[in-house]
């Protein structure tokens, strides 16, 4: 089956935005024209707060054209690479938008990293100039002997709270971003000659849960087109462009469809800039919107509903393990929320017991659940978010506008019919160009039709809903029989006492592999009563005998990446290490 939007909904499921068309107009306009018409637009309104200092969209405009001017005058351009090596800190969106104002290539790496898979990620990437973090420093320049790297950019805490602060401890070839942050403020539109179909905007590299990081290349039309397609989706409105000729949007449902408007929205931010979900929908899709971002560099659960509480945000976003934790942290629970209008979830599957924990605490939120990869630039479904919406829990929602969403079969063929499982098929215009480099592993990716394979394995309803089930590569034998961790898992959120779960599979000669919970219990009388013969019990007693647990290990906590996906290869390797 093919979800796609012109067919219509066979039921009373309400999933498009009333009024809104199934396709939109893209501006062939490079990255920076989002962040030109919000300086327009949005002018003294705060765009970021860290550690209480305030950015407001005018300064980001000036720093942001600084960063571009410094780059250029040092021989920086189109399709020169800069990696930006650093957590998330008020200076970052000036950084970002200096390189896309420049014509260059935004190339993000996680700031931990090791030393060799920084190093690998920076000879893959060709990286000319390099953006890092003075406490990394050393670790950093054992990298970069045998990398192009020819200009290291060091930036630091001393630059979130004072622009012009000057580092210590730089060596002479070193440069402080101090330099660029003051550089000349004129938008002198770098990036004017930049062909937005062909130049590429972001060479993101995967998360590597699974395997080997491959550089995904984004071309500017791709990343102004999916933040379009996400922000128009979670706002109700559709692109315009403002008499400068800069993208912008139109809200067009009404405050009963979409309370959260334009301008208006406060959020605190944890997810990663250096992951497609941070920099499309928490950094662009923020900056579109005239959001003000209140930025946490690192998760502090009991610090983010502190921050949450006093700026009243009116959105909460993450990662599931991102409400697991908030939900334990003490007073969350009775808190007044009642401000909260929006929640969203991505980067892994949310849990049906979880959504219904959240909904209990936060109850004028409309939670809405999401799924992309760094593949289709971020995004491809989403949950409905405006109010009189069909919200299906246990789904990711059905295929935005201009997406197509198809189920194959695992090991390939035509489309497969409603309700059955296969590998989940995504077709748009924010699908990649390519693996840089790979072009046996692009082929092998897309089709001569356009369709990018996921190697996710998922469920089409009669709606169009699409459900996740599993990573093709997560999926286990045990005596010939397909085992998704996933539903496992789900099983396992529900059982009282469990505040994290992770299934995996165990090397056994007979069997194959042995279904195996991870387990983090919740810091009270149910989480201590726990032991594995409760949870093996509680999820077995659901499942039919083939899925059923063989073990349940407990551990202090999942191990996830930085942009909240469970990195279950730790765990088989843990598995792998024992047998």
């Amino acid at each position: 089956m093919t979800a796609t939007q012109p067919a219509p909904a066979p039921t009373a499921a309400a999933s498009w935005p009333p009024g809104l068309p199934r396709s939109l107009e893209y501006p062939q306009v490079p990255v920076g024209s989002i962040l030109r018409a919000a300086v327009r637009r949005w002018g003294t309104r705060t765009a970021f707060v860290d550690h209480d200092v305030e950015l407001s969209y005018e300064e980001l405009g000036q720093r942001a054209a600084a960063v571009a001017n410094w780059l250029a005058e040092h021989g920086v351009g189109r399709g020169d690479v800069v990696a930006v090596h650093i957590p998330n800190c008020r200076q970052y969106p000036a950084v970002y938008y200096g390189v896309m104002m420049a014509g260059a290539v935004f190339s993000p790496t996680n700031p931990l990293l090791p030393a060799a898979d920084l190093a690998a990620q920076l000879t893959d990437a060709g990286a000319r100039v390099l953006v890092t973090w003075d406490q990394v420093l050393p670790f950093v320049r054992s990298a970069l002997a045998a990398t192009p790297v020819q200009t290291v950019v060091v930036t630091g805490e001393a630059h979130t709270l004072d622009f012009a602060a000057r580092l210590d401890g730089l060596e002479e070839t070193d440069v402080d971003l101090a330099d660029l942050l003051g550089a000349d403020p004129t938008d002198r539109h770098h990036d004017a000659g930049v062909d937005p179909a062909v130049d590429l905007a972001h060479l993101a590299y995967t998360g590597g849960t699974t395997g080997v990081s491959k550089g995904v290349e984004l071309p500017h039309r791709n990343v102004v087109t999916n933040v379009l397609q996400s922000a128009c989706w979670t706002s109700g409105s559709l692109p315009e462009l403002d008499d400068a000729g800069d993208v912008t949007l139109r809200q067009v449902l009404g405050e009963d469809e979409c309370p959260i408007r334009l301008g208006e929205a406060r959020l605190v931010n944890l997810t990663p800039w250096f992951h497609a979900m941070g920099a499309i929908g928490y950094l662009n899709g923020m900056v579109m919107a005239g959001t003000m971002t209140v930025i946490h560099m690192r998760f502090d659960p009991v610090r983010y509903v502190e921050d949450a509480a006093r700026h009243r945000v009116t959105s909460i976003g993450g990662a599931p393990p991102v409400f697991v934790a908030l939900l334990q942290v003490p007073g969350f629970t009775e808190h007044d929320w009642s401000h909260v209008r929006g929640v969203s979830s991505g980067a892994a599957p949310l849990a049906v017991s979880l959504i219904e924990r959240l909904q209990a605490v936060l109850p004028n939120a409309v939670i809405g659940e999401g799924y992309g990869l760094t593949e289709v630039t971020m995004q491809a479904t989403g949950n409905p978010s405006f109010r009189s919406g069909t919200r299906k829990a246990g789904t990711v929602g059905v295929p935005v506008f201009d997406t197509e969403i198809t189920i194959r079969p695992l090991g390939g063929g035509d489309p497969l019919p409603v309700g059955e499982r296969g590998e989940v098929c995504i077709r748009g215009p924010q699908v990649m160009r390519g693996y840089a480099h790979r072009p046996e592993a692009t082929a092998e990716s897309i089709d001569a039709d356009g369709w990018f394979h996921t190697g996710d394995v998922g469920v089409l309803d009669e709606d169009g809903y699409l459900s996740i089930v599993d990573r093709t590569k997560d999926m286990l034998l045990y005596k010939g029989y397909n085992v998704f961790p996933r539903e496992l898992e789900e099983v396992l959120f529900g059982v009282p006492g469990v505040a994290g779960a992770a299934v995996v599979g165990r090397p056994d000669e007979e069997a194959g592999e042995l279904p195996v919970a991870y387990v983090v219990r919740r810091a009270d009388d149910a989480g201590a009563a726990l032991t594995a013969e409760s949870v093996m019990a509680a999820v077995n007693d659901k499942v039919t005998p083939y899925k059923r647990l063989r073990d349940v290990v407990f551990i202090d906590a999942i191990p996830v990446s930085a942009a909240g996906k469970v990195l279950k290869r730790e765990l088989r390797d843990r598995e792998a290490a024992q047998g």
